[in-house]
C-alpha cells in the first residue's frame, strides 16, 4: 500500500517534470495507518457532513493526497494523475478545493493548512454542542492533518495551534512528518525549536517521536489520540524525505523537482516494484478501496440521523439548512428592515457603530453567524447582545447559555492572520458564517489567508474598522492610506466603504447573502452623518437596498442643493468622504456650477454591473473628479480628470487637524472641480 503511493508520486511528478515526491514518498506509510484503518469518509459522496476532515498542510506534496483519493475510490481516475500540474486537470500543482472531489480545502502557503484544520475541529466542536442530543449523536468527527517542518517554521502555526489548546479541541489530530529537510538542506542550522514542548506548553498531548515508516506504530499513536477528547493531539513521526530512493532519499534534491529516470529505476527496483509507471496491481486496489466500509460509515449515520430527525424535527431541519449553507426564508425581509430602520434613524455615528448596529439585527436573524475580534472586540465592535462570549471548561466542554447554546463570540487574542484562516477552516466545515475584526492597517498580517479565501470563493466576513486617517493621534503606523486599494485589487473580494448607517447595513446583508466570496467591510472610528437618499431609497420594497447593493449610485443631483440644471460634472466619493462631497456640491451650487454627487461604497461590486448601469450613474461625457482618504493610483480607472486622495503616509494628530492638513476638504474638492471644468 506504501510503495503504491510512493510510486504514484515517483511517476507524477517525473511526467509533469514538475512537483515534490520527497513528502509523499516519506509519509507513505503515515497515511496507510490514517487512510487505510481510522479515517471516516466515503469516495462516493465527499461531502457527507459527518465525514472525518483530512487536511494536507504541507500541500506541495499533492501527490500524496491525489494517490490516496484514486486508490481509495474517489472520482479521480487515472488519466488525473498522468495529468498532474497540467491545464485544467483535476490534479494542481497544490491541493485546491472545489476542484478535486476529496479535498476539503486548499492548501499551498505553508502552515495555513492546519490553521483551516483549527477552523474545521471548532466548528465540529460548536455544532456537536449545539445540536447533538442525549441518545442522538449526530455531529461527530475528527480532523486530521498532515503538516512538515515549513509549516511548524511559519508564524501562523504558533497563533493557530496555541488557540487549538486553548479551546481544547480534543478531536483534532496532526501529524507532524518530522523529516529534518527543507529546501536549503538539513533544518538544524535555522530550526531548533523543541516541538514537543512547544506543543505542551500550548496544552496539546503530544505523542512520540514515533517511527513514520511503521505503519502500526503510527496506527498506536492515532488510536490514543482518538482514545482522549480534552486535547488536541500532534502525533511526531520521525521519517525521512525520499523513502525508497537510494541517492535522494534524506536529502532536499527529494524534495521539490524530479528524481529523474535513472534514480525512479533505482528506486523501483529496491521497492521490488516491477509495474510500469501509473499501473497498480489490484492487490494494491483491493487494500486501499474504501468505496464499501465509507458507504456502510454513511449509511450507519444517515440511519442515527432518521432517528434525530423523528425525535427533533425543528432540529434536524435547521442542521440541513446550515450545513447546505442556506439562509432562512425571513432573511431578505429582515436585510430590507435593517436598511429601513437606517434610513429612518438617520444616525450620526462612525460606521463600526453602524455595522454593530446591524449586526444586532442580523445575528438575532441568522444563529449561524459566528463573530470575533483579534483582542480589539471594543474597537471593532463586532459583539452583540445576541453574541455572547465563546467559553470552554476545564475539561474542554463548550460553556453553554440558559438556551443551551454555545457563545457566538470568539477572542482570537493578537492573532489577526491566525483567526483569518480560522474562519476561511470554520467556512469550509459548513454550519456557520464566520466573521472577525481586526484595524484596517493590520489586514495587512492577514492578507494571505484573505486572498486564500477568494481563491476558494468562500463566504467569510473581515470587519476592518480605523479605515483611514480619520484614526487621529495614534499616526501613520495605524493610519491605513493603502489598505482600501490593496484590498481591491484581489480577484474575487467584495470591498465596502459605507459612508452611513444605510450603507453599512446594506454590505452587512450583501457580505451575508453572497455564498461565492469572502467581503471586506472597512469602516471608520469617526462618526459620519446620515446622507440622506433619494425617495426611492427609503421605500419599504427593497428598492434602496437594490440601490445601494449596486456598489455606486446616485447621491445627490444638483436639484437637491437648489439647481434646477443638469450635472456639469461628477463627484465621486466613499466612506468618510461622501459627507466632503456632500458639501462640496453645495459650495458649487452657491457658484452656480451643477454637480452629481456618486456614493460608491463598493468599487467591486459596482464593476460587476452591466454597462447600462454604470453609464447611468456615470455618464461618459461628464467630467469625473473623485475624493478618498487614500492613495489616488486606484480612482484613475474610472476616467477620472482629477482625484483628491493622500499619496504619503499620514501624520499623528486629531482626525479633524488631518483631513485639513492633507486637503481633504469641501473647499479644495470644490476647487478641484472648478479647475476641471475650467471656472
Amino acid at each position: 500500500m506504501a510503495n503504491a503511493i510512493r510510486a504514484l508520486a515517483m511517476d507524477g511528478v517525473q511526467q509533469a517534470n514538475s512537483g515534490h515526491p520527497g513528502a509523499p514518498m516519506g509519509m507513505a506509510e503515515i497515511a496507510v495507518a490514517l487512510w487505510g484503518r481510522h479515517l471516516k469518509h466515503n469516495p462516493a459522496h465527499p461531502q457527507w457532513a459527518d465525514r472525518d476532515r483530512f487536511v494536507l498542510s504541507n500541500g506541495h506534496g499533492s501527490m500524496l493526497i491525489y494517490a490516496l483519493l484514486h486508490l481509495t475510490g474517489y472520482d479521480l481516475p487515472m488519466s488525473e494523475l498522468r495529468n498532474f500540474r497540467q491545464l485544467h486537470s483535476k490534479t494542481p500543482g497544490h491541493p485546491e478545493v472545489h476542484v478535486t472531489p476529496g479535498v476539503e480545502t486548499t492548501t499551498g502557503p505553508l502552515g495555513q493548512g492546519i490553521t483551516n484544520a483549527v477552523g474545521f475541529a471548532l466548528a465540529e466542536k460548536l455544532l456537536a454542542t449545539e445540536f447533538n442530543r442525549p441518545g442522538h449523536t449526530v455531529v461527530d468527527h475528527h480532523t486530521y492533518a498532515f503538516l512538515g517542518d515549513g509549516c511548524l517554521m511559519e508564524g501562523i502555526s504558533h497563533e493557530a495551534c496555541a488557540l487549538a489548546g486553548a479551546w481544547k479541541l480534543g478531536k483534532l489530530i496532526a501529524l507532524y512528518d518530522d523529516n529534518g529537510i527543507s529546501i536549503d538542506g538539513q533544518v538544524q542550522p535555522w530550526y531548533v525549536d523543541d516541538a514537543r514542548g512547544r506543543f505542551e506548553a500550548y496544552g496539546w498531548n503530544v505523542i512520540g517521536p514515533v517511527d513514520g515508516h511503521d505503519v502500526n506504530a503510527v496506527d498506536a499513536a492515532i488510536t490514543a489520540a482518538k482514545a482522549q477528547s480534552a486535547k488536541p493531539t500532534l502525533v511526531i513521526c520521525r521519517t525521512t524525505i525520499g523513502k525508497g530512493s537510494p541517492n535522494r532519499a534524506g536529502t532536499s534534491k527529494a524534495h521539490g523537482e524530479p528524481l529523474g529516470a535513472d534514480e525512479i529505476a533505482l528506486t523501483r527496483a529496491g521497492m521490488g516494484w516491477t509495474h510500469e509507471p501509473f499501473v497498480i496491481p489490484e492487490a494494491a486496489y483491493a487494500a486501499w478501496d474504501a468505496k464499501s466500509s465509507g458507504e456502510a460509515a454513511e449509511d450507519e449515520w444517515q440511519e442515527r440521523f432518521a432517528a434525530y430527525k423523528a425525535a427533533f424535527p425543528e432540529l434536524a431541519a435547521e442542521f440541513v439548512r446550515r450545513m447546505s449553507g442556506q439562509l432562512p426564508a425571513h432573511f431578505a425581509q429582515s436585510a430590507v428592515d435593517a436598511v429601513v430602520a437606517a434610513h429612518k434613524a438617520g444616525q450620526t455615528v462612525a460606521s463600526r457603530k453602524a455595522s454593530q448596529i446591524a449586526l444586532e439585527a442580523f445575528t438575532e436573524a441568522l444563529p449561524e453567524l459566528l463573530g470575533g475580534s483579534a483582542d480589539l472586540t471594543g474597537s471593532n465592535l463586532t459583539n452583540t447582545r445576541h453574541t455572547p462570549a465563546l467559553r470552554f471548561s476545564d475539561t474542554g466542554a463548550v460553556v453553554t447559555g440558559e438556551d443551551g447554546k454555545p457563545g457566538r463570540h470568539v477572542n482570537y487574542g493578537v492573532r489577526e492572520f491566525g483567526m483569518a484562516a480560522i474562519m476561511n477552516g470554520v467556512a469550509l466545515h459548513g454550519g456557520y458564517i464566520p466573521y472577525g475584526g481586526t484595524f484596517l492597517t493590520f489586514s495587512d498580517y492577514s492578507r494571505n489567508a484573505i486572498r486564500m479565501a477568494a481563491l476558494m470563493k468562500l463566504r467569510v466576513v473581515h470587519v476592518f474598522t480605523h479605515d483611514s486617517i480619520g484614526l487621529g493621534e495614534d499616526g501613520p503606523t495605524h493610519q491605513s492610506v493603502e489598505h482600501a486599494a490593496s484590498l481591491r485589487l484581489i480577484p474575487g473580494l467584495d470591498v465596502w466603504r459605507p459612508a452611513d448607517t444605510a450603507e453599512t447595513a446594506v454590505a452587512w446583508a450583501k457580505a451575508i447573502e453572497t455564498t461565492n466570496r469572502p467581503s471586506a467591510l472597512l469602516l471608520s472610528r469617526q462618526n459620519l452623518p446620515y446622507a440622506p437618499k433619494p425617495v426611492s431609497d427609503v421605500a419599504p420594497d427593497a428598492s434602496g437596498v437594490d440601490a445601494i447593493a449596486r456598489g455606486a449610485y446616485v447621491l445627490a443631483e444638483p436639484c437637491e442643493v437648489g439647481l434646477d440644471k443638469k450635472a456639469k460634472a461628477v463627484i465621486i466619493a466613499t466612506g468618510s468622504e461622501v459627507q466632503i462631497a456632500m458639501n462640496a456640491q453645495a459650495l458649487l451650487a452657491q457658484r452656480k456650477i451643477p454637480v452629481r454627487v456618486v456614493s460608491m461604497p463598493s468599487t467591486t461590486v459596482f464593476d460587476r454591473q452591466d454597462v447600462k448601469y454604470k453609464k447611468a450613474v456615470l455618464p461618459a461625457k461628464l467630467p469625473r473628479v473623485a475624493i478618498e482618504a487614500g492613495v489616488t493610483d486606484f480612482w484613475w480607472k474610472y476616467g477620472c480628470d482629477a482625484v483628491v486622495g493622500i499619496d504619503t503616509f499620514g501624520e499623528s494628530a486629531p482626525a479633524g487637524v488631518l483631513f485639513k492638513h492633507f486637503h481633504l476638504t469641501a473647499e479644495n474638492l470644490a476647487a478641484t472641480v472648478q479647475k476641471v471644468l475650467g471656472k
